[in-house]
């Protein structure tokens, strides 16, 4: 019985020393690292909450696409989408024919309008007049008559000394000016 009593007492020491143990490598863990670890648990928490409501919306999404799944698969949703498919391009192609209609109309009237000015060239050719510029429009023809005034042609010459006399511009002031030399090293061979 003696031998029977000597192992209980030598346990408690034995989860005494762990506890020990336990207590100073934590604690020693916590001194070094504690801010770090509390900081990487917040983060963990932080991380784990973002995840789970993106995994709840991703859930949420995978049963409304099998809800929708079940929709399309109702032969009369698919009929009226069909229908509503076919409409919607009938209407955009005849949108798209009355533009190229439109613009067909305008490339005639264009040819016409080319076809006419060329022969109006022919015509005063023809009779001997300048053929550049002298075709009026219909409206020009209306808007000029007799009592149009011919504007006089303004002279392109120029003062020969503007404002005033300036010798750093280099403009007017006789036949020396001076100019700055050339930068950089002289080409030489």
């Amino acid at each position: 019985m003696e031998e029977e009593a000597e192992p209980l007492p030598a346990r408690p020491a034995l989860e005494a020393e762990g506890l020990r143990f336990l207590h100073v490598t934590v604690g020693s863990l916590l001194a070094a690292y504690g801010w770090y670890i509390v900081f990487s648990c917040v983060l963990l928490y932080v991380v784990f909450q973002k995840f789970s409501t993106r995994l709840r919306a991703l859930r949420q999404r995978q049963l409304d696409r099998a809800a929708a799944a079940v929709e399309i698969l109702e032969p009369d949703v698919v009929v009226k989408r069909q229908e509503a498919l076919a409409a919607a391009r009938l209407k955009m192609q005849e949108e798209l024919n009355a533009q190229v209609e439109k613009h067909k109309e305008k490339l005639k009237q264009l040819e016409e309008e080319k076809r006419r000015q060329k022969i109006e060239m022919w015509d005063s050719m023809q009779e001997g007049k300048s053929y550049k510029g002298n075709t009026k429009k219909p409206q020009e023809e209306d808007n000029s008559g007799p009592s149009s005034v011919i504007p006089k042609r303004k002279s392109d010459r120029k003062p020969l000394r503007g404002g005033g006399y300036n010798p750093l511009s280099g403009e007017g002031g006789g036949a020396c000016s001076w100019r700055p030399g050339r930068r950089g090293p002289s080409s030489g061979g």
